[in-house]
């Protein structure tokens, strides 16, 4: 009877634990459905591939090892403990029931035992690290229901070791203290009990990890923990080809009222899974150049404030919406009708809800962004945040006109020069005038040519950036290239103004350069300039470029690969490499720019605590370096502190803007006569001469 009783409850219990967790899992996917269908490409060996490297292999987490290994044995024990879990629900109506296995199931109660005992270390250490040791990146937190986690999974874990001793001693069974050997230990010290008290305790026990199990079921789909739903098909969805690629704005499509993002429902549908998908667990924010020297960005916060504005969005939606009648739980409405989703998007563009710029995100937040991507490349889920930054700043720009001054007059100077400056773009070429031991002839000048070198703004007009396109230009004279340049022909990339915000003079640009290439019949394209060589490798595709494209890196190795140079003279110098953004974590090239270092007798380099695909943005990516920093500490400061930290002689780049910044950094620092600033082709030119 009492079996029959408890059986009764259970299925009274779960079945309204069921239905309140599948309400909640629908009712966000109902949120997610308020965005925009976008395209799905399969790549179905890419997406399956990040699935098990970054989901299952945990790939991410690992960049922290410590925290990597707790959430290891999290991940794999809750779902090992879960085949456990089947035979606790039985045991609670079938006394003393075990699996069928025969003589195999004293393994299973061991692998059972040993990993519950494992995720209660885990579950331990966890919250050591957060409110003992304090880890940093976990304070972003704005509550606490991390705790109620940490207490659910306790309890969860300790529960079963409980239930398991006291059946031990309600079936008056001697402890096996070595296939069962935690268990073992509790049914030790309470043998003596009696068989009618273990019987008590182990249904006192059972219905607590019962209750638990099922509480933490409805609380996982509105809480951080939603990302255990979620993060997996966030890795396989996410945009495939080349990372931090955005997407096109088709200006020819004349039912567009507007572009860009103004409202949480013109996010695509994929970018609103990440919102769910965000396990809050600060990693982004923690390695952000703008967080991490005092602007109000925070990725983390950028996320989870736009997820509570969609669930707040989608809950009055779908609560006021006559084709989606459905009942409150909290605060998230729920509706059974899949057939409502156009009702529910009509309802969503007229319902009077907080902006999402403005109100949910500060225009101070958006502006501080430098594009570096460290917070994706963080993210164990998979998570673009530059993108969603992107999207709005295009809404500011090209729908509201609305911009810092500093954008406007750099959008005014390309317009109207080409350039940042507003300097006439006759003097574009004035550059290789600078040096008479170099030859670098337009393409004009020249009956054929093997690259066109794409100067690009820094290089023709800023007397630092100059000199590295000058040693560049030698580089390659020594080494026989053939190569030319637009001249005053040459315009803009657009790759900034792009990342800015304005997406028509982008596409403008891009236009008018693809045009020039093709014109000159280029067939491969070189370029100091990271951010270029991105924006022509990765994005110019789309527009028609069909070229090979190269960093100045990638040519110099490949220039000392086959024997064209040889670095002889000795260049002593303990030199702290800079990896660039746009090379770096857009481009996965860090390997060459250092072994074109180590082949230059008398260099020592020297890694600072932040370097590859950990390194500390320079702080001119994103526009950042045509705006001014009024808030907290000037990034380039920071990042060229973390250089001297390491006592070079040199701080060593890849890339005119980051030379800039560090330039200034050394010289704010007052360290400029101590601790030069060259790029590697400066460096490596020193080394043939």
């Amino acid at each position: 009877m009492l079996e029959l009783l408890n059986l009764i409850a259970f299925i009274t219990v779960t079945g309204y634990a069921v239905y309140l967790f599948l309400h909640m899992v629908y009712s966000r996917y109902l949120f997610v459905k308020l965005g925009k269908k976008s395209a799905f490409e399969p790549n179905l060996k890419e997406r399956i591939n990040a699935v098990l490297v970054n989901g299952f292999g945990q790939r991410k987490l690992f960049k922290d090892k410590k925290s990597g290994c707790m959430h290891l044995i999290l991940f794999y024990g809750f779902m090992i403990i879960q085949i456990g879990l089947i035979e606790i629900i039985i045991k609670g109506f079938i006394k003393g029931y075990e699996f069928p296995f025969g003589e195999a199931h004293k393994y299973f109660s061991f692998m059972q035992e040993w990993t519950t005992f494992l995720m209660l270390c885990a579950v331990v250490y966890g919250f050591y690290r957060r409110y003992g040791e304090k880890l940093k990146r976990l304070q972003w937190k704005r509550d606490d229901k991390a705790a109620f986690v940490y207490i659910a999974l306790a309890i969860l874990t300790l529960s079963i070791l409980l239930l398991l001793g006291f059946e031990t001693v309600m079936l008056g069974h001697h402890p096996n203290f070595v296939y069962a050997p935690f268990s073992g230990v509790i049914a030790a010290a309470f043998f003596s009990i009696g068989t009618t008290a273990g019987t008590v305790l182990f249904f006192v026990f059972w219905w607590v990890h019962m209750l638990t199990v099922l509480s933490f079921m409805v609380f996982v789909p509105q809480s951080k923990q939603a990302h255990e739903l979620f993060a997996m098909f966030n890795i396989f969805f996410k945009k495939v080809g080349p990372v931090g690629k955005l997407r096109n704005i088709d200006f020819e499509d004349e039912e567009v009222e507007e572009y860009g993002v103004g409202k949480i429902e013109n996010f695509t549908q994929m970018q609103l899974v990440d919102l769910y998908a965000c396990a809050e667990c600060g990693r982004c924010t923690n390695m952000c150049p703008a967080s991490g020297t005092g602007k109000t960005l925070s990725p983390m916060d950028l996320i989870v404030k736009m997820r509570d504005h969609l669930t707040e969005k989608g809950a009055a939606v779908t609560s006021r919406s006559p084709w989606m009648p459905g009942f409150v739980f909290g605060s998230s409405a729920l509706s059974p009708s899949l057939a409502a989703e156009a009702a529910a998007q009509e309802t969503a563009a007229t319902l009077e809800t907080p902006n999402l710029i403005g109100d949910v995100i500060t225009e101070e937040e958006l502006w501080a962004c430098t594009t570096c991507r460290n917070c994706e490349d963080q993210c164990p889920v998979a998570n673009e945040h530059v993108d969603k930054i992107i999207d709005m700043r295009r809404y500011l720009v090209l729908t509201e006109g609305n911009m810092p001054h500093e954008a406007s007059r750099y959008f005014q100077n390309i317009e109207r020069q080409s350039n940042p400056w507003g300097i006439n773009r006759k003097e574009r070429i004035k550059w290789r005038e600078e040096r008479n031991d170099i030859y670098v002839p337009t393409v004009y000048e020249v009956e054929e040519f093997e690259y066109l070198l794409w100067v690009g703004s820094m290089g023709s007009f800023d007397k630092r950036s100059q000199k590295i396109v000058q040693s560049f230009a030698k580089i390659m004279n020594l080494a026989g290239v053939k190569f030319a340049i637009l001249g005053n022909e040459e315009r803009n990339s657009g790759d900034t103004a792009r990342r800015m915000g304005n997406e028509f003079l982008f596409q403008q640009l891009a236009q008018e350069n693809i045009a020039n290439f093709q014109a000159y019949e280029v067939k491969k394209i070189v370029t100091i300039d990271p951010h270029a060589y991105n924006t022509f490798k990765n994005e110019y595709p789309e527009f028609g470029l069909e070229a090979e494209v190269y960093h100045h890196t990638q040519l110099l190795y490949q220039l000392i690969q086959e024997g064209k140079i040889k670095p002889t003279k000795e260049v002593n110098e303990m030199i702290a490499y800079h990896d660039s953004c746009y090379l770096g974590r857009y481009n996965n090239i860090y390997d060459i720019p250092r072994e074109i270092l180590r082949s230059i007798p008398g260099v020592k380099i020297i890694e600072m605590e932040r370097n590859r695909d950990d390194a500390m943005c320079c702080g001119a990516g994103g526009g950042m370096m045509w705006m001014e920093e009024t808030q907290g500490k000037r990034i380039n400061v920071e990042r060229t502190e973390q250089a001297l930290g390491v006592n070079p002689t040199t701080i060593g780049s890849n890339c005119p803007y980051c030379l800039t910044m560090l330039s200034d950094g050394t010289k704010a620092k007052e360290v400029e006569e101590q601790v030069k600033t060259l790029d590697i082709a400066e460096i490596l030119e020193r080394s043939l001469l």
